[in-house]
């Protein structure tokens, strides 16, 4: 009888701790359940933006692994048409949206919030076998790129007399980037005008190698690729007004690297900011863009400044809300 009763009391026991296991497990999972989400984000556009996106994506991934976030690359312009047409939520643009863009969008009823998300420099780049360029002048980079100069620019000594007498090759980003919007914008005068005859990509790094195994090249892209890629390029500095000035993360910050510093966006669309998913999405990427921006060789905001941006996507989800 006594092993009997001690064989009930282990029984029991380990019934007792079976169950209260089980509950601090099923404890946990309600709790791992309440801060994990379901669902996807879906973001295009600016080959510029995406390093920085994709990078916030790859942190948010690790804590949300129930939300599929895919990035793509189709440039500002190629993302803006997707995004009016309601195929992605967010788009990242090199630039501020178009007046047309904004018209497309509303013809499809889709309401959108821009915020600011870092600071870039255009980066103007040549071979590294070329060593008789030190730098450009806004006026020399207008003289190569403006309209006019298809078919007549097309030799270094005709940039400078003492330059040689060798055929320049020209790289840039496609007419759909906000980069070459930009570029146009801010040294030829009138965004997207510019001479044809130059091999166009809206890929940057295919941009990279093509300057890489080019000795007469010259090209332009966002600051972070050469980043990536200094070894196989050279910097070149601009003159705009004083001294010739290099982009960096100083320079671009404060304004003396001009006219090629910009800011850089992201759109989010109304219809998917009310969704769980997109939300923290774009909440995630707020917070930690001040150190992933500077990470991938961006310039991020000031502080205030990221919490300005929160203040603004807060209020635009509440009234999508209502």
């Amino acid at each position: 009888m006594k092993f009997k009763a001690n064989l009930i009391l282990i029984l029991f026991a380990g019934s007792f701790l079976i169950s209260s296991c089980g509950q601090k497990s099923s404890d946990s999972n309600d709790s791992k359940s309440e801060n994990q989400i379901e669902g996807e984000v879906k973001i295009d556009g600016s080959s510029t933006v995406y390093p920085i996106t994709e990078a916030v994506a790859e942190e948010f991934r690790a804590e949300q692994p129930d939300i599929q976030v895919t990035v793509g690359v189709s440039g500002t312009g190629g993302g803006f048409k997707k995004f009016c047409r309601g195929e992605i939520d967010i788009n990242d643009a090199s630039r501020p949206i178009k007046d047309k863009e904004k018209t497309a969008c509303s013809g499809e009823n889709i309401d959108f919030v821009e915020l600011t998300v870092a600071y870039d420099g255009l980066a103007v780049v040549i071979n590294p076998e070329n060593d008789w360029v030190d730098h450009f002048t806004v006026e020399e980079l207008k003289k190569i790129w403006e309209p006019a100069a298809q078919g007549a620019i097309t030799k270094w000594s005709q940039i400078r007399p003492e330059w040689p007498d060798e055929e320049f090759s020209l790289y840039g980003p496609g007419v759909a980037s906000g980069t070459y919007d930009y570029f146009t914008e801010a040294i030829v005068g009138e965004s997207g005008a510019s001479r044809g005859d130059y091999t166009a990509s809206e890929d940057d790094n295919v941009l990279v190698q093509g300057i890489a195994g080019d000795k007469n090249a010259i090209g332009f892209f966002g600051l972070a690729y050469f980043e990536e890629n200094q070894d196989k390029l050279k910097l070149i500095a601009v003159k705009h007004e004083g001294e010739p000035v290099l982009p960096s993360l100083e320079t671009v910050k404060s304004g003396e690297y001009a006219p090629l510093s910009r800011p850089i966006f992201i759109y989010i669309n109304r219809g998917a900011a009310d969704r769980p998913a997109v939300k923290a999405f774009v909440d995630f990427y707020l917070e930690v863009a001040p150190e992933l921006v500077q990470d991938v060789g961006y310039i991020p905001l000031p502080n205030e400044e990221y919490q300005k941006e929160k203040s603004e996507f807060e209020s635009f989800v509440q009234t999508a809300k209502q």
